[in-house]
């Protein structure tokens, strides 16, 4: 900031009230950036289901694994912990949709194994767990190993990467588009968006490492190592990292060329790799439906780059006063609108499909934020308009204290500006409601397997509260079984519950189903399912099946 207070467009006349004011904005701006400072990373893909289930006790090793997420991964780190605590990397695995089908490693004996892993979600976010099964009879299991924990120093980094990736795309290429179709830059106005974008195009690769030093769980030390800048480059997020820097190039050459026609091109192709860079990759841009919700985020972000890069352009035109900053005025009122309304209307659909349900505003870090940056962004629009409808016209008339009074509050909305790019970029460690909301409604199995006959139990949502439960039976060599009768019989002795039975209704090929069913508490229930197998032969399968808060 102190390159204003210096600049040969700055009033000679009162620099101390002005420089004072400046450092308030500049303070106020550090406060903001210090509440919104980012916490522990959250996932945004969740597993639905996997195979062999969570604690599950299998008669023989299996000949694979499944993991079904709620949206498509990349697998990033396949571990298999063995009940000795070897570990075993397991590299053969393929997507299926949704679902990761893994190679078992051959040679897996009896006792209790940690399936550990780790991937890249849709949205280029990584995700990681663990799920544990056992062979034959379940012994003391592996080593503890230690807890997947977010590294702190790299989600900084990545903050703060994210944060200048934003100031470069937004406030210099839409200072590129402010000088193709509003008026000339300002000396000052040329050389901080030069800046912006040269600092952009170090903070793009950056960020491709800190992306791949996240997804690996790696500390920021190993930001030297090629896999990390690899793993990066394969997410989603290596996408918009490219098309970045191509704005970015894009904005130099627009701003290194002449005034006119062909730098207008150049920059209009600027903005456009910039709104393209934004809807590659984020859970915005992955959730569903795609065609209407990468568009609206290429709309939102070309409509802050036209809004925000006018900022300071504006500013310095109106402290240096004279026909050009009334000319400038003028055109930048009648085309703002044409910014505002779709960045507002991308920016309301993109909430409601973010969001899910209103009490997430409040329930979810991810509400939070939102909350944040609406509230900042009210009082950016409230700003805009007063500046509109108060001081427009009559600065375009002349009026001295009308400019001043514009030129500063063009100041706070550069200052709002720099807090919301703040704000959406701690949504980088918030998960969406939508994503929770997948998560908690995926269901709880297992799998319980006799000589007489198994039976695949399925608990949708795996949560207390109202559930429906789908129960699968076969003989015991996995053959057809034609059950005259399968009741399902739940009890919690721990909580005090005494058995809670219900008849299961016959959906077809050996599948039968339990509507309307309450389970009333959390925790480890026991789960038997009796099969009348015929008139004098029933099969009692039990085991415990865990049901989460």
């Amino acid at each position: 900031m102190p390159a204003l207070t210096r600049s040969r467009y700055a009033s000679p006349t009162s620099p101390a009230p002005r420089r004072r004011q400046w450092e308030r904005y500049a303070a106020c701006l550090l406060l903001l950036l210090a509440l919104l400072s980012p916490q522990a990373a959250l996932a945004h893909a969740s597993l639905v289901q996997a195979e062999p289930a969570e604690n599950a006790v299998l008669a023989a090793a299996p000949d694979g694994f499944r993991l079904s997420f709620s949206e498509p991964v990349s697998p990033l780190v396949l571990r298999l912990i063995r009940p000795n605590g070897a570990v075993v990397t397991l590299g053969d695995a393929r997507l299926e949709d949704a679902t990761l089908v893994i190679a078992a490693p051959p040679g897996l004996g009896p006792g209790t194994h940690v399936l550990s892993w780790r991937v890249v979600s849709e949205d280029g976010h990584p995700v990681g767990g663990s799920v544990v099964f056992s062979i034959g009879t379940p012994g003391a299991g592996p080593p503890q190993q230690a807890t997947d924990m977010a590294d702190r120093p790299v989600q900084a980094a990545i903050w703060l990467a994210r944060i200048a990736l934003y100031a470069a795309l937004f406030l210099g290429i839409g200072a590129m588009a402010f000088r193709a179709w509003v008026a000339p830059l300002p000396r000052g106005a040329a050389h901080i968006a030069a800046t912006l974008m040269l600092l952009g195009l170090a903070a793009a690769p950056l960020s491709l490492g800190l992306q791949g030093l996240d997804a690996l769980g790696l500390p920021l030390a190993g930001l030297g190592r090629p896999v990390a800048w690899a793993t990066g480059w394969g997410t989603s997020y290596g996408a918009t990292a490219a098309l970045a820097v191509l704005a970015l190039v894009l904005g130099l050459a627009a701003l290194a060329q002449r005034r006119g026609a062909a730098s207008a091109a150049t920059a209009l192709l600027a903005l456009a790799a910039t709104g393209t860079a934004l809807a590659a990759s984020g859970h915005a841009s992955a959730a569903a439906p795609q065609l209407v919700t990468r568009p609206a985020v290429f709309l939102h972000a070309v409509g802050i780059a036209l809004w925000a890069g006018a900022l300071l352009p504006l500013g310095l035109h109106l402290r240096a006063g004279g026909p050009d900053a009334t000319a400038a005025l003028r055109r930048f009122s009648a085309l703002i609108p044409i910014a505002i309304l779709p960045l507002a209307a991308a920016g309301i659909l993109l909430a409601v499909v973010q969001l899910d349900h209103v009490s997430a505003l409040w329930t979810t870090a991810y509400g939070c934020v939102f909350l944040v940056k609406l509230a900042l962004l009210l009082v950016l629009f409230a700003l805009a308009a007063l500046n509109r409808w108060r001081l427009t016209a009559p600065a375009e008339a002349g009026d001295g204290r009308a400019v001043r009074r514009l030129t500063r509050s063009v100041a706070v909305e550069t200052a709002l500006v720099l807090a919301i790019f703040a704000a959406a970029a701690t949504w980088r460690f918030t998960p969406p409601p939508r994503a929770l909301a997948e998560a908690e409604a995926r269901p709880a199995a297992i799998h319980i397997h006799t000589a007489p006959a198994m039976a695949d139990l399925t608990v949708t949502p795996g949560r207390a509260g109202p559930v429906a439960a789908s129960i699968v039976v076969m003989t015991g060599d996995f053959g057809p079984l034609d059950a005259k009768e399968v009741t399902l019989v739940l009890s919690n002795p721990g909580a005090g519950i005494e058995p809670i039975r219900r008849k299961a209704a016959k959906a077809g090929d050996g599948s039968w189903r339990v509507d309307g069913l309450i389970i009333p508490v959390s925790g480890r229930w026991t789960a038997r399912i009796d099969v009348l197998i015929s008139d004098f032969e029933i099969a009692k399968l039990e085991d415990a099946i865990d049901i989460r808060p």
